[in-house]
C-alpha cells in the first residue's frame, strides 16, 4: 500500500470509528486529500495550476456540509459567492494574474466581521436580520490578495467570553471532543481551521479570543501589535483592546495570511515576513508569574526545556501587573449595548443582558483618565519589557479546556483569560501554537509574545518551535461525544 492509499485507508477508518463515512470525491480536489495541507502548499498547487480553486473549494463546501451540523463552526455558509468567486479567481491564474499566496484559497470570518450582502450577526439574536452594505477593511484586504470567503463562523454572542456556548445559534463544539468547549469568542473560527473546513480564518482578540480558541483546538492563533489590522467594519467588544487575528495551520501560513491584511504597519519598519530559524542566541524570557493548573505547567515546562537545548538564552521575567483601574472598558462595553439593550433586550442572551445591565457607568473624565494611563503603559512598555530579552513565553491557557456543561455553570469566562489578556491593555504582537495535549487529549497552547511591531520575531521563534516538535501535525479524529 502506498503513503497516499495507506493516508486515505487511515482517515476513512478513523471516520468511520466517528460514525463518517468517506466517499470518493468529498475530502478531495481529483483523487488526493488536499484536506490538511498547508495554506502554503495549496497556494503553491494554485499558482503552478496543478489544481483549481475551484476544485478546492468544493472540497471545503463538502467538509462544511458533512462536520458543521456536529460543531456548529459555521453560522453562515456562502456557498454560490465563495463558488463565483473561485470561478474568477481561477480565470484570472489560467491568464497569469496571480495575485500572490491568497490568490483561491478558502478562508473563514468570525460573524462579528462585516461582510457586505452577508449576514453578519455576532451570534445575536439581535443581530440575525443585519446584512451590513460594506465590507469591514479586512474583507477588503483578503478580497484584494484574491482570497474566497467561505462563510461566517459561530462565536461567543458579541465577543463577550471565553467559550463560545452562549451563542443564538447553539455552542460551538470542540473537534477533539464535542462535550468540550472550543474556546472563545473566535471559536468557530478555530474550529473551522482545525478540521480542515477553510485553510485559515480571521477572529477577533479582546483578551484572548484568537489565542485561547487556538489552544483549545491544536492550531495557530496569531493577535499583532494593536492597530497592525484595521478593526473598521467590525463589531466592536471593548474598542480600545480590539484586535482583529489570524487563525492558521501553521505559524507559516499565519504569516502569509497578515501580509496581505495588515495595512497599518509602520513604514519604517515594513512587513514582509520570511521565515527562517533563527539564531540561537536569542534570549527568551520565562514568564514565572503566568497562572496555570499542573498538567498546563507540565507541558509548558516541557517547551523550556526544548528551548534549553535548542541553545537559547533563558532567564526568568515577570509580565507587569494591570493598574487597579481598568472601568474605561466595562465603559466602552456599555457605551455600545445600552442602546441595543433599550430596543432589544429579550433578544440577548440573558446572561449577557444581566451583565451589562449591571456595569457601572463612569464618569467621562474618569474614561478620559484611565484611557491615557493604558496609552502611556503601552508606549513604555516595550522598552520595559524587552530590555534584556527579545521574547516572552508563558502558557496560553490557565487550565484545560472545560466541557460544554461545566461552562453553562460557571458563566462567559469559565475559561480563565489571566494569561492573555495583559497582551491586549499593552497592546502586544502574541502568538499561540500548539505544545502538547493533556491526559485526555485536548490541545494546550504556548504563547510567544513580542515587543510593539515585533512581529517578525515572535513569528521567527513560533516558527523554530513549531519545526522542532512537530505538534502542529496533530489534527482531531473527530470523535463525536456527548450530546451534539
Amino acid at each position: 500500500m502506498n503513503n497516499l492509499s495507506r493516508r486515505l485507508f487511515i482517515k476513512s477508518s478513523l471516520l468511520a470509528t466517528a460514525g463518517i463515512t468517506l466517499t470518493n470525491g468529498v475530502w478531495a480536489a481529483g483523487s488526493i486529500d488536499y484536506t490538511y495541507y498547508t495554506l502554503q502548499q495549496i497556494s503553491e498547487l494554485i499558482r503552478t495550476k496543478k489544481v483549481s480553486p475551484v476544485e478546492i473549494t468544493k472540497a471545503c463546501l463538502k467538509r462544511i456540509a458533512l462536520l458543521n451540523p456536529k460543531l456548529n463552526a459555521f453560522i453562515t455558509i456562502t456557498s454560490e459567492q465563495a463558488l463565483r468567486e473561485a470561478k474568477i479567481a481561477e480565470i484570472e491564474i489560467k491568464k497569469g494574474k496571480w495575485k500572490g499566496p491568497l490568490h483561491g484559497i478558502p478562508v473563514a470570518l468570525k460573524d462579528n466581521i462585516d461582510t457586505a450582502g452577508i449576514s453578519t450577526t455576532a451570534a445575536s439574536k439581535v443581530f440575525k436580520n443585519r446584512i451590513p452594505a460594506e465590507d469591514a477593511d479586512v474583507v477588503k484586504q483578503l478580497k484584494k490578495a484574491g482570497a474566497i470567503i467561505i462563510g461566517k463562523t459561530n462565536m461567543h454572542e458579541f465577543a463577550l467570553g471565553t467559550t463560545s456556548h452562549i451563542s443564538y445559534y447553539g455552542a460551538v463544539h470542540n473537534p477533539w471532543n464535542t462535550a468540550f468547549i472550543p474556546g472563545g469568542s473566535s471559536g468557530g473560527s478555530a474550529v473551522a481551521v482545525a478540521t480542515g473546513m477553510c485553510y485559515a480564518a480571521i477572529g477577533t482578540d479582546t483578551g484572548g479570543s484568537n489565542r485561547l480558541p487556538a489552544a483549545c483546538c491544536g492550531v495557530v492563533g496569531f493577535k499583532p501589535s494593536f492597530g497592525l489590522i484595521s478593526t473598521n467594519g467590525i463589531i466592536p467588544a471593548v474598542q480600545s483592546l480590539d484586535h482583529a487575528g489570524v487563525f492558521a495551520r501553521s505559524v507559516e501560513d499565519a504569516a502569509i495570511v497578515l501580509n496581505d491584511i495588515a495595512e497599518k504597519y509602520p513604514s519604517h519598519c515594513g512587513l514582509n515576513l520570511k521565515l527562517s530559524p533563527v539564531a540561537t542566541q536569542l534570549r527568551i524570557g520565562v514568564v514565572t508569574n503566568y497562572k496555570a493548573s499542573d498538567e498546563v505547567k507540565s507541558a509548558f515546562d516541557t517547551a523550556i526545556t526544548n528551548f534549553k537545548k535548542k541553545g537559547f538564552k533563558i532567564s526568568s521575567a515577570v509580565m507587569p501587573g494591570l493598574p487597579e483601574k481598568t472601568d474605561f472598558m466595562d465603559a466602552e462595553l456599555k457605551a455600545y449595548h445600552d442602546p441595543l439593550l433599550l430596543k432589544y433586550d429579550a433578544d440577548y442572551q440573558p446572561e449577557m443582558a444581566k451583565w451589562i445591565k449591571n456595569l457601572p457607568i463612569l464618569d467621562n473624565t474618569v474614561y478620559l483618565e484611565q484611557k491615557a494611563a493604558m496609552e502611556k503603559h503601552r508606549s513604555e512598555i516595550s522598552g520595559k519589557l524587552f530590555k534584556d530579552v527579545d521574547v516572552l513565553v508563558l502558557p496560553t491557557t490557565t487550565s484545560a479546556p472545560v466541557t460544554i456543561e461545566e461552562a453553562k455553570v460557571k458563566g462567559a469566562f469559565a475559561l480563565d483569560d489571566a494569561n492573555t489578556f495583559p497582551m491586549n491593555y499593552f497592546g502586544l504582537p502574541a502568538i499561540s501554537i500548539p505544545c502538547g495535549f493533556t491526559a485526555t487529549g485536548l490541545p494546550l497552547g504556548l504563547q510567544i509574545v513580542g515587543p510593539r511591531w515585533g512581529e517578525q520575531i515572535v513569528l521567527d521563534v513560533a516558527y523554530m518551535y513549531q519545526q522542532s516538535t512537530k505538534w502542529h501535525l496533530h489534527h482531531p479524529n473527530i470523535k463525536f461525544t456527548g450530546a451534539v
